[in-house]
C-alpha cells in the first residue's frame, strides 16, 4: 500500500522526496513500497482560516483573496507560484486525502505553521484515526543543504509513529479553536496558540527599524525582508513571519508614512522619532490577543 507523507513547505518536501528515493534504493526490490510527498504550502499563521474547511470552501475563497493583497503588485513579476494558487492547491489535496486510503506520515517541527498543518490534518482525517502518523523534527534536522537535510530525515524514517486517537482528537479541536478565533495572525509560544493583530507586526518592525537607527547625523540603515523576517522571529513574534508577508507590511507601512522604502523594498525609519517614542504614540490595538489552544 502506498504511504502518503504530508510536510509543510516546499523545500522541506524536496528533501524528503530524496530521503525516501535513498531509502527505497537501498532495500531489495521485493522489500520496496511506494510512497508519495504532498507539499503543504500555505503558510496558516497569517491571515483568514474560517470556513476554510467548509465542503463548498466559502473560506477559500476569502484565503485566496487574502493571499492576493499580501502579493500585491509583487506577484505579476514573481516566479514563483502565487500564494493564493498554494492555498487553494492545499485544500484540493487534503480533499484528495480524504477520498483515498493510504497510510499518511505527518512530519513536522515545533514551528507554528507546522504545528497548525499538524492540526488541520488531523481534523481532515480524524474520522480515519488508523491512518494517521507522525514523526516529530528539529529545526536541525531540516538544516544545511538538501543533501544533508534529507540524508537526516532519512535517519528518521523509523520514528514514524501512529498517533493516537485522543491526541488526533484534541489536535482536531485545536485547530477547530484557530479557525474560530479567525485572528489576523497566530503566535505558538510555550505551547500555546494565540491571536494577533496586524498592529501588533508593525509595531515590531518599526521597533526593529528604530533600534537599528543610528543617531541622527548618520544615515539610516537599510534593512532587507529576510533580515527584518529574522529579527522579527528573534524578537518574539511567535511564528516565521514570511517574506510575502513582511513586503506586504513594509508597503503598508510606507504607504502610512511610517517608514521608507527602496525599489529593492529594503526598508528604514523615517527620521526625527526614537525606537521609545514610536511606540508610545502608536495607538494600543483594539483586539486584544485571544487564547486558542494548549497541545498536551
Amino acid at each position: 500500500m502506498t504511504t502518503i507523507h504530508l510536510i509543510h513547505g516546499e523545500p522541506a518536501a524536496a528533501a524528503l522526496r530524496q530521503a525516501l528515493r535513498a531509502h527505497e534504493a537501498a532495500r531489495p526490490a521485493s522489500a520496496q513500497t511506494a510512497a508519495h510527498v504532498i507539499a503543504l504550502a500555505d503558510d496558516l499563521t497569517v491571515g483568514p482560516l474560517r470556513d476554510i474547511d467548509e465542503a463548498a470552501n466559502p473560506g477559500m475563497v476569502l484565503r485566496a483573496a487574502f493571499w492576493q493583497r499580501v502579493d500585491g503588485d509583487c506577484g505579476a513579476a514573481d516566479e514563483r507560484e502565487p500564494a493564493q494558487t498554494l492555498a487553494q492547491g492545499d485544500c484540493a489535496a487534503l480533499m484528495a486525502l480524504e477520498a483515498d486510503n493510504a497510510n499518511v506520515v505527518i512530519w513536522h517541527t515545533h514551528d507554528a505553521a507546522d504545528q497548525l498543518t499538524l492540526r488541520r490534518a488531523c481534523y481532515r482525517l480524524r474520522n480515519v484515526p488508523q491512518r494517521l502518523n507522525e514523526v516529530r523534527l528539529t529545526p536541525s534536522d531540516l538544516a544545511g543543504t538538501q543533501a544533508e537535510a534529507a540524508a537526516r530525515l532519512q535517519a528518521r524514517l523509523p520514528d514514524a509513529a501512529p498517533i493516537s486517537v485522543l491526541r488526533i482528537t484534541r489536535l482536531a479541536l485545536e485547530w477547530q479553536e484557530a479557525k474560530f478565533a479567525n485572528g489576523e495572525t497566530r503566535r505558538w509560544r510555550d505551547n500555546t496558540f494565540t491571536s494577533g493583530t496586524w498592529a501588533d507586526l508593525d509595531a515590531q518592525i518599526l521597533d526593529i527599524l528604530g533600534e537599528a537607527t543610528p543617531p541622527s547625523e548618520s544615515p539610516a540603515p537599510w534593512l532587507a525582508c529576510d533580515t527584518l523576517g529574522a529579527a522579527l522571529v528573534r524578537g518574539g513574534a511567535g511564528f516565521t513571519v514570511g517574506e510575502p508577508v513582511v513586503r506586504w507590511r513594509l508597503r503598508e507601512l510606507a504607504s502610512a508614512g511610517e517608514l521608507r522604502l527602496r525599489d529593492d523594498l529594503c526598508a528604514a525609519r523615517t527620521g526625527g522619532q526614537s525606537a521609545q517614542d514610536a511606540r508610545n504614540a502608536r495607538p494600543i490595538p483594539v483586539h486584544a490577543a485571544a487564547h486558542l489552544s494548549l497541545s498536551r
